[in-house]
C-alpha cells in the first residue's frame, strides 16, 4: 500500500463511515435481509415456477413442517425418481419443465435435446482468448466473464424477442458445462503446471455425461456416476424466486438489461460464501472434524467436537455448524434427503462409507448440540450442502467445480425467472432505503 493510500480517510475510518445504528432497523421496521422478525421472508413477488415450502404460518406464528419443493407443481421427488426408471436422464427434462412450463412429450423432448446439442461447440478461439488468456484463480469469475464475452459473439445480443431469450438460455445451458471444465483445466495449466485438456463434445451425451466426459482425461465414467451427477444438476436447477442469485437475476431483468449481463450477475451472487459457495465451508469443516475425531463411529466424540465448534473453540470461530440449517426449511430439506439417499447407495461398500456415516452423525447430533450449548430451540435440518460436496468427492470431482456445477444446474431456474419477470414484472424492482443522515452545511475547503 502506498503512502497516499495509507493516509486516505476511507481506510482509517472505514468501519465508522459505513456503520448504521442497529436501533434504526427496529425503529423504522426495516426487514433486514428482506426477512420478517419471525424468520419468514418478505413477499417481493409472485411466481408460477416453483414453491419452496418449509414451514406453516398460523395467526402470525411460524410452525415447522417437512420440507417440500415443487417445480411447476411437480414434486421434486417424482421428477428425479421417475427418469432413471424410464432409462433417461432427468436434468434436461427438468430444464424443459422450468423453461417451457410443462413436461415434454417425446417429440418435444427430442427437439429440446437437439437444440442443446447444437450449441455445445464454443466460438472459434474462445478457449484460447477467453479461458487461457488472463486465467483467473476463481472459476466462478471465469464463468461470469465467459458469459459477458458471449455477448460479443452474439450479433443480436440486445434483441429482447422471446425467441432470442429462449435460444440464448439454451445456448448458455449447453455451453456452461464445457466452459466450466475448460476453465478448470486452464487454471490447472497456469497455476499448477498441469496439462490443458480439451475434449470435443460427444454427440448424444446428456449434460451430466458431457461434464464427466470432458473432465476425465480418459473420458471414462460409470452409468451410476452419470446418474448421480444428473440428479445433482436437477436438484440445483431451481429453488424459488427469493434465493439471492435468482432474485439478482430478476432485479437485473426488471431493469431491461441483456440476458448475458443478467446471468453473469447471478453467477456473481451464487459465488458468495453465504449462497452457492457455502459448500466450500462445509467441506472444510467436515475435513477438520475427520482430522480431530479419532473414532468417527463414536457419537460422544463427534458430539464433543461439534460442541467445540459451537462454542467457537474450533474451526473458523463462527460458532456455526456448516451444512446445517436453512432460511426456509425447518424439519427437512428435500434436496438434502434425496442427495443423502443417493450418496448412501454410492458410498455403500466403498472406502467412503465411514465418512458417510460420520456426516449422518453430524446431521443427527447437531440439533442437540445447539440446544445444549446455546439453548437454541430452533428447528434445524441438514441442507443440501451437507452431502453435495461429499457426493462430488466420491466421483473424483475437484472442489473447484462444486459451485460451478451448482451454476450449471441453476441456469435453468434463472432462465425461467427471467422469462417470468419480462412478461409479468413490468416494473423495475426498486425498494426503498430510509435515510438517517442529518443535513449539513457545506464548508469551503479553505475553512475545513
Amino acid at each position: 500500500m502506498s503512502e497516499a493510500e495509507k493516509k486516505l480517510d476511507l481506510y482509517q475510518e472505514f468501519i465508522n463511515v459505513n456503520s448504521v445504528d442497529p436501533s434504526y432497523y427496529k425503529n423504522y421496521n426495516v426487514k433486514r435481509g428482506l426477512r420478517n422478525a419471525n424468520g419468514t421472508g418478505v413477499i417481493a413477488g409472485v411466481t408460477n415456477i416453483s414453491n419452496v415450502h418449509g414451514y406453516v404460518v398460523s395467526e402470525g406464528d411460524k410452525y415447522p413442517c417437512e420440507g417440500k419443493l415443487t417445480f411447476r407443481g411437480y414434486d421434486i421427488y417424482d421428477l428425479v425418481s421417475n427418469c432413471p426408471e424410464d432409462g433417461r436422464f432427468g436434468f434436461e427434462e427438468v430444464a424443459y419443465l422450468l423453461m417451457c412450463g410443462h413436461l415434454p412429450n417425446e417429440e418435444q423432448f427430442s427437439y429440446f435435446k437437439a437444440a442443446i446439442e447444437e450449441e455445445r461447440e464454443l466460438p472459434d478461439g474462445f478457449v484460447a482468448s477467453v479461458l487461457m488468456n488472463n486465467t483467473s484463480a476463481t472459476l466462478m469469475n471465469m464463468l461470469s466473464r465467459s458469459l459477458l464475452m458471449m455477448y460479443y459473439d452474439d450479433p443480436n445480443a440486445e434483441d429482447r424477442s422471446y425467441q432470442h431469450e429462449i435460444m440464448t438460455s439454451i445456448k448458455i445451458l449447453s455451453r456452461l458445462p464445457r466452459i466450466m471444465v475448460l476453465s478448470y483445466y486452464a487454471k490447472q495449466a497456469k497455476f499448477h503446471n498441469a496439462s490443458m485438456i480439451i475434449h470435443p463434445p460427444i454427440p448424444g451425451q446428456s449434460t451430466a455425461e458431457t461434464i464427466l466426459s470432458a473432465l476425465r482425461p480418459d473420458r471414462q465414467f460409470t452409468p451410476e456416476e452419470a446418474r448421480m451427477l444428473d440428479v445433482m444438476l436437477a436438484l440445483h436447477a431451481e429453488h424459488g424466486g427469493g434465493n439471492n442469485s435468482t432474485f439478482t437475476c430478476r432485479v437485473l431483468s426488471s431493469a431491461d438489461t441483456d440476458p448475458y449481463s443478467c446471468y453473469a450477475a447471478a453467477l456473481g451472487s451464487l459465488k458468495g460464501a453465504k449462497h452457492g459457495g457455502a459448500n466450500h465451508k462445509v467441506r472444510a469443516m467436515q475435513a477438520e472434524v475427520k482430522e480431530n475425531v479419532k473414532h468417527w463411529d463414536n457419537d460422544d466424540e463427534v458430539y464433543d467436537y461439534l460442541a467445540k465448534i459451537v462454542r467457537k473453540e474450533a474451526f473458523d470461530g463462527s460458532g456455526l455448524i456448516y451444512g446445517m440449517g436453512h432460511a426456509v426449511y425447518t424439519m427437512s430439506d428435500p434436496r438434502a434427503v434425496i442427495c443423502k439417499q443417493f450418496a448412501s447407495k454410492l458410498a455403500e461398500g466403498t472406502e467412503f462409507e465411514a465418512e458417510f456415516k460420520l456426516l449422518e452423525a453430524i446431521e443427527r447430533l447437531t440439533p442437540q448440540v445447539m440446544k445444549d450449548v446455546k439453548g437454541s430451540k430452533k428447528d434445524m435440518c441438514a441442507n443440501i450442502d451437507m452431502y453435495s460436496g461429499f457426493v462430488y468427492s466420491m466421483m473424483g470431482i475437484p472442489e473447484d467445480l462444486f459451485t460451478p456445477l451448482f451454476a450449471c444446474g441453476r441456469i435453468a431456474g434463472w432462465s425461467a425467472h427471467r422469462f417470468e419477470e419480462i412478461i409479468s414484472g413490468k416494473r423495475i424492482i426498486r425498494p426503498a432505503y430510509k435515510s438517517t443522515a442529518p443535513d449539513r452545511d457545506y464548508v469551503p475547503m479553505s475553512e475545513r
